[in-house]
């Protein structure tokens, strides 16, 4: 770990208060991940590291545009990562992170971080679409590898095993039963890598259950006549819906419930009808929206 360690002097530059000096951070972490022989041997604990430098890279960004784009591009890391288990690692790292830091978030800097964790949300949906790719490359691309298991899923659109891997994280964290998770390691911890309870603010499972309806139709989740996203999203609101049964906070209970309540869902989508799709749309008298002309 400590020759790990020793290959990303580039940390500390990440929360370096000069833009310059970020940005020549952000790109040599760009490199590093890319690198199929160093990013798939990252521990926990490495993993932990980095995203605290990401969060304080963030933390020391201003303007709006600039935070827009580097919570674009710390999402998309994932796309750039070598293989299946190098992405899982690096969201629980992202999660775990979060949860760390959540409450000692300032109410100016709030936002750019719901947009953060909005942003790593969608990526991580994109992430499961087969046509996504996981490999060396710009973010986004259409490459894939030959560390994509055993193909399980094939065609469709979705990697049943992508699927299998973002839900399990959405169900360690955000919306686990318990107020805890157990991560392994922790930076400055005298436990190494041992088993580390984790408090998960009810602030970001609330956000998560404010926008991941968004994410998931972004990406097509919501299409109609899609059954592979169909039995995703009813994966995902299983885990709400358990959420709300489990939680012993109030505010979690009613965000869960307004969550599963959304029209777009599955089961709650109004006819056309009951929508006012399709109704009478003239202003003229009468009920069947034909024009007697003027009275005499």
């Amino acid at each position: 770990m400590a020759s790990q360690e020793r290959s990303m002097p580039f940390i500390k530059n990440l929360a370096s208060s000069d833009r310059k000096t970020r940005t020549s951070a952000l790109s040599s972490l760009h490199t590093f991940l890319s690198a199929r022989q160093i990013s798939s041997s990252l521990s926990a604990v490495d993993v932990l590291k980095l995203w605290k430098g990401l969060f304080y890279a963030l933390w020391m960004c201003d303007r709006p545009l600039p935070q827009q784009a580097l919570c674009a591009e710390l999402a998309d890391l994932v796309f750039i990562l070598p293989s299946r288990a190098a992405v899982v690692t690096w969201l629980r790292g992202f999660w775990a992170t979060l949860a760390r830091e959540w409450t000692g978030i300032d109410v100016l800097r709030l936002e750019k971080f719901l947009l953060l964790v909005r942003r790593v949300v969608g990526a991580g949906f994109k992430w499961m679409r087969k046509e996504a790719g996981t490999g060396a490359g710009t973010a986004g691309n259409n490459r894939t590898t030959g560390d994509e298991g055993d193909g399980k899923g094939r065609g469709g659109n979705w990697d049943a095993e992508r699927v299998d891997d973002i839900l399990g994280l959405l169900e360690e964290w955000p919306f686990a039963l318990a107020d805890e998770a157990q991560i392994a390691g922790q930076q400055g911890s005298a436990e190494g890598d041992g088993q580390i309870p984790q408090t998960i603010p009810a602030g970001l499972r609330l956000h998560v259950l404010d926008i991941w309806v968004d994410e998931a139709e972004k990406v097509g989740l919501l299409e109609e006549g899609d059954e592979e996203a169909s039995r995703i999203i009813q994966r995902i609101i299983g885990q709400v819906d358990a959420l709300e049964q489990a939680t012993t906070r109030p505010a979690v209970r009613v965000r869960s419930k307004e969550s599963l309540s959304d029209e777009r869902l599955p089961g709650n989508r109004k006819p056309l009808a009951e929508a006012g799709i399709g109704k009478d749309m003239d202003d003229g008298p009468g009920d069947s929206g034909s024009w007697d002309g003027f009275e005499d």
